[in-house]
């Protein structure tokens, strides 16, 4: 009786293993494809999108916290690097971190990290290179996003904090 059931078993066994494999080698780039499309939508590729605070009903991010200000760039390097000027804002917390096509991150640089000053990031993809002053972050493939958060502890001061936040530019080099 069990021989009877063990091939049939087996097989069911090693598909279940392959399915499994297979979702969780594609999820990454499936959610990262579903992002890179959510964000693109409303100021395109290789720009930032300076996005209001998030209220109960905010969802161009899964959950966004609605003490944070969010600013992303979708990024695509198949016509050359991105360039990422980056401008630190007088806030408890202010960070900038790059996402590869994988949803793996890049870099992650916070305000404390960079000592509040400005600093220049290349994005590349294989094969490309970083102009002079602009430090090189490697990325898998060629798309992406670059994520701007920013801690607002007092919402009266966030009209200020997002003239200061439009500082940070991301463009494709050339």
């Amino acid at each position: 009786m069990i021989r009877r059931w063990l091939g049939p078993l087996i097989v069911a066994t090693l598909l279940g293993t392959v399915a499994w494999h297979l979702v969780l080698a594609m999820t990454p780039d499936m959610l990262m494809r579903l992002a890179l499309d959510r964000v693109s939508k409303v100021g395109g590729p290789n720009r930032f999108t300076h996005a209001p605070l998030a209220t109960a009903s905010s969802r161009a991010i899964v959950r966004p916290s609605p003490d944070l200000a969010y600013s992303s760039c979708p990024f695509d390097l198949s016509n050359g690097p991105l360039l990422i000027d980056a401008v630190p804002v007088p806030s408890p917390y202010w960070s900038l971190s790059i996402f590869d096509t994988h949803t793996d991150v890049a870099l992650v640089r916070n305000g404390i990290k960079a000592a509040y000053k400005p600093f220049r990031v290349a994005v590349l993809a294989s094969g490309q290179s970083a102009p002079a002053g602009y430090e090189a972050v490697h990325v898998d493939g060629t798309r992406g996003i670059a994520l701007i958060r920013i801690l607002i502890d007092d919402r009266a001061r966030f009209p200020a904090i997002d003239q200061e936040r439009r500082a940070t530019t991301c463009r494709a080099a050339g």
